[in-house]
């Protein structure tokens, strides 16, 4: 209990912490990109918000990217830092754009999530990741 209030970093601590935020909030990030992706790829039509004008379908495919792809990417911990943006920039359209006019709580799991994908940008995905092992093996 001794080390409870101290404000002494250990790194293998802070790996630990960054590989438990990535897997659970990429993990969960996957439970929303997964049924997108089922709806991309169904039969039936598709209705998505379009906040940019670009088509449903290409909207879609672009969330589906980020919160698919880029998420199985964060969990892996391979190429973290540059995975993360599409999964901010989308998070920021839901929270700010999409979301723009409605109460607080409809926009604070997108806001949650973007905060977390900015600290993983700027820490990257920590010793526990595929990004380190790779770094390793090719100095």
């Amino acid at each position: 209990m001794s080390n409870t209030y101290t404000t002494n970093l250990e790194l293998s601590k802070i790996d630990l912490g960054l590989l438990i935020l990535r897997l659970g909030a990429a993990g969960l990030m996957l439970t929303h990109g997964f049924p997108k992706l089922m709806n991309l790829f169904g039969s039936e039509e598709i209705v998505f918000a379009d906040p940019f004008g670009l088509g449903m379908g290409t909207s879609l495919a672009l969330v589906v990217f980020a919160e698919f792809v880029c998420s199985i990417l964060v969990i892996l911990g391979l190429g973290t830092r540059l995975a993360v943006i599409p999964l901010m920039i989308t998070m920021f359209v839901a929270a700010f754009i999409i979301h723009a006019s409605d109460p607080f709580q409809r926009k604070e799991m997108a806001i949650l999530y973007l905060l977390i994908f900015t600290v993983l940008l700027i820490t990257g995905a920590g010793k526990h990741s595929l990004d380190f092992y790779w770094l390793r093996k090719n100095k």
